[in-house]
């Protein structure tokens, strides 16, 4: 959980969406598509972090096991339900992500608190996502990218506000940023020429 919306890199990048808005996954894949590596081999890999045992801080995990149903080649996803990617475990979890793909390219994903006005939004922007900022936790930034979702309101009891936040919100928060990201791997300019390159080869091997 990240406490404080605006601990990112380059703050002028960042887009903010509202989560009921009906192109809400549409305008999502978009901005996601313009912020990842045109045509790379570097593996594109999702950190959904956050906890089942905090409703506003279940954002991740909820979508990382959405995510986790789908066919989301060629995107890896990591943090979900069942194997959640929290606080305690970060460091280790980040650092078996970066032993398993070489070079990895990272969307850090994480709930947030933020203004009144705001809680409902999703936000999008290149650099890292700070878990832990604002309740003085030394935890490793994490993404070339990040994704993240207010909740709720920040600025006072911030763990009994998120232990109160409606499940109801997260979950079609969740929804909403599951879909962009599924949208953005069918158009995904590494997954049509991986596409493209097995189509060659099936040719080849039978002509």
């Amino acid at each position: 959980m990240n406490l404080r919306p605006s601990f990112f890199d380059k703050k002028g990048s960042l887009t903010k969406i509202s989560h009921d808005d009906h192109q809400a996954a549409d305008r999502l894949a978009q901005e996601l598509i313009g912020l990842l590596p045109s045509i790379s081999s570097r593996p594109i890999v999702f950190v959904c972090i956050g906890t089942d045992r905090s409703t506003g801080d279940s954002l991740g995990p909820l979508i990382g096991t959405l995510l986790e149903e789908k066919e989301m080649a060629p995107f890896h996803v990591y943090g979900t339900l069942e194997d959640p990617i929290h606080a305690v475990n970060l460091e280790e979890k980040i650092k078996e992500i970066k032993q398993k793909h070489i070079h990895p390219f990272i969307i850090g994903i994480d709930a947030c608190l933020g203004r009144l006005k705001s809680v409902g939004s999703i936000q999008i922007g290149s650099g890292p996502v700070k878990p832990g900022a604002g309740v003085n936790k030394e935890l490793p930034e994490v993404g070339n990218v990040h994704i993240t979702g207010i909740v709720n309101v920040s600025g006072f009891m911030e763990f009994f506000v998120l232990q109160n936040t409606r499940l109801n919100l997260v979950l079609k928060m969740a929804k909403a940023i599951a879909n962009g990201i599924y949208e953005a791997s069918l158009v995904y300019p590494g997954k049509q020429t991986w596409n493209n390159i097995t189509w060659s080869l099936d040719q080849e091997q039978t002509t």
